[in-house]
């Protein structure tokens, strides 16, 4: 009995199975449907008394026009029952979906949370397309919910044009996997790096001597032989994958992409990659990205991405099929949320460019069945496909199910 929430703009709507909660919403619309049909019936059928006419006017002239009186003022008491009535449910949806708004008249807001979420009036009066006559800033519903409201307080208590807060400079990222995203513009000076301009190498040394501190190990650290050694039946070769693009492959989008390898090496090919990253065990993965002369992006695979349709000629994912479901769209293992993001994938990815599903996971057969039908629902022609098994090194757990594909997207319409 779980639920899909779909992100639109800065809110979410959410759709949910049958429930209790849902069930009662359900009769107490009945119940007001049933009620404004009475109503109406009441309204249409009563006749006035004769004893309630005026003196001075004769009954039977005077019925009609009072009956349309009546009819009139029973017609605007309905309209008004109507109109309490959707508040009320707006409310109870809002109540069921676990969803609430801020209120910037909250004096427990600070002050530039308040600013922020304060409503203004567009400078050139109503727009006549729109019309829409103020600007809302957005924020996401899900920052409303009690276990990141408090986390988006204490993101926003700060003192305007003073350096920021430093007591947690992972706040951000913790209200990035609490779905409140994206993040409210702050009015206060970001922190300096403490690395030293002198240790930067030019690039492209920069990409294997970022001269900032290594991470981790594998996709969150340097690791020189991803794409470029085969391990496992699943790996592919990025000089194999670019010579199926035949020159095509010039910029691309790595989602979840780690510390940057696979941007790294696609650098070295002239092929430039975003990497959407989240900070990861509290290491500074956008920043050592950064430091590599790559591009990275503060984004959760959940958050619709922010570019246009068609503008990229390869999408590489490694892990972030299991990412994108979570949190804004409930379990990542559930259908509808993989479906998210696979669309959104095909939205920013051009008719021929080349989607590269790379060592997905597969928690089992039923997973990577689930996995194919929807991609084989986008109409991808194959280019490679392998599907293999790794052991742990120390062979002491059961061997794991990997996925890798490599698609072309189809010309549509």
């Amino acid at each position: 009995m779980g639920s899909v929430s779909l992100k639109i703009g800065d809110g979410t709507a959410r759709f949910r199975r049958a429930t209790l909660c849902s069930s009662a919403l359900h009769l107490l619309m009945l119940a007001s449907v049933v009620t404004t049909n009475l109503f109406a019936l009441y309204a249409f059928t009563l006749s006035p008394s004769p004893s309630s006419a005026p003196l001075l006017i004769d009954p039977g002239t005077a019925a009609h026009p009072r009956n349309i009186s009546l009819i009139s003022e029973n017609v605007a008491l309905i309209v008004r029952e109507i109109e309490a009535s959707e508040r009320r449910l707006h409310q109870i949806e809002r109540e069921l979906a676990g969803y609430d708004t801020f209120d910037p008249a909250k004096s427990s807001l600070p002050p530039d949370l308040k600013l922020f979420l304060a409503r203004n009036p567009l400078p050139l009066g109503r727009d006549a397309r729109s019309g829409i006559t103020e600007m809302v800033s957005s924020v996401a519903h899900s920052c409303a919910r009690s276990s990141a409201a408090d986390l988006l307080n204490r993101y926003m208590s700060y003192k305007p044009a003073a350096p920021c807060p430093l007591d947690d400079p992972f706040l951000p990222q913790k209200l990035v996997a609490k779905a409140c995203e994206p993040l409210p513009r702050r009015r206060c000076l970001s922190s300096s790096t403490a690395t030293a301009a002198a240790s930067r190498l030019p690039f492209p040394q920069s990409l294997w001597s970022p001269g900032t501190k290594n991470p981790g190990a594998g996709v969150y650290g340097l690791d020189k032989q991803l794409w470029i050694k085969p391990r496992w039946k699943s790996d592919f070769l990025i000089d194999a994958v670019l010579a199926l693009g035949r020159g095509g492959i010039r910029i691309g989008f790595d989602i979840g992409g780690g510390a940057g390898n696979f941007a790294a090496r696609m650098a070295e090919r002239n092929v430039t990659i975003v990497t959407s990253t989240i900070e990861v065990g509290g290491k500074q993965m956008n920043e050592f990205i950064a430091a590599r002369g790559l591009f990275p992006l503060l984004l959760s695979p959940s958050q619709r991405f922010p570019f246009f349709d068609s503008v990229f000629d390869l999408v590489h994912t490694m892990n972030a099929l299991d990412e994108g479901g979570a949190p804004a769209l409930g379990q990542a293992s559930r259908t509808q949320a993989l479906e998210f993001l696979l669309f959104d994938i095909d939205r920013v990815l051009r008719p021929g460019g080349f989607f590269w599903l790379d060592n997905y996971l597969c928690a089992g057969d039923e997973r990577k069945r689930m996995v194919t039908r929807l991609i084989e629902r986008l109409a991808y022609k194959k280019l490679k496909w392998e599907v293999g098994e790794k052991a742990e090194a120390s062979g002491t757990e059961k061997a794991q199910l990997y996925l890798s594909a490599l698609l072309q997207k189809p010309a549509r319409g």
